[in-house]
């Protein structure tokens, strides 16, 4: 969806797999595989119509709407996501802002005000939100995990250093920086020197 974006962006109205290749880092085979898992988008020898690709992409992501997202923890990294301005014109808009820290309650944040997570499951059913990206410490997270999945929370991104136990319709996507440094770090390590 980047590439395509930009490609349309520069004016352009039809790409290749080679060109999207070129911006992705991957081979023009494998999007042509990948692509093809969906339907038929393009034509050999013509390419892809960069319009009519965004939308079946965005129809297959299941990004033709908005999703209301809750943030839970008003740290630093739930700061950093509720001011993200990426999530707009990509199907997502943060709808709530969740912590207990008194400290933090009642305060605002990009235009939220940073609600008590005493408040989470009347928000989250109110608002019909369905994704949540947690941001609280690791012995809070999976307290919040099972509030949010019993308000009908269906998808998590965890920030939290955890790995969390939910009921097997609910999908959880975790993001850890530090397992992504060792994974830098193991590859570095295993360069000669």
């Amino acid at each position: 969806m980047r590439a395509l974006s930009r490609a349309a962006d520069g004016g352009k109205q039809v790409t290749s797999s080679h060109e999207m290749g070129e911006h992705l880092g991957i081979s023009p085979a494998q999007i042509r595989k990948d692509l093809s898992h969906f339907g038929e988008f393009g034509k050999q020898g013509t390419g892809y119509n960069i319009e009519h690709l965004s939308e079946q992409l965005r129809r297959i992501l299941g990004v033709e709407q908005e999703w209301a997202v809750a943030v839970i923890g008003a740290g630093a990294i739930g700061k950093a996501i509720v001011r993200y301005g990426g999530f707009s014109g990509r199907g997502f808009r943060v709808a709530a802002v969740f912590d207990n820290d008194p400290g933090k309650i009642g305060r605002s944040i990009n235009q939220l005000e940073v609600l008590s997570t005493e408040r989470l499951g009347s928000t989250v059913r109110q608002r019909e939100i369905r994704v949540a990206m947690l941001a609280v410490p690791a012995e809070a997270a999976q307290r919040v995990v099972e509030k949010l999945v019993e308000a009908g929370v269906e998808a998590i991104l965890n920030y939290a250093p955890v790995s969390l136990i939910v009921p097997s319709p609910v999908y959880v996507r975790h993001i850890d920086p530090v397992i992504a440094l060792q994974h830098m770090t193991y590859y570095l390590a295993q360069k000669p020197a």
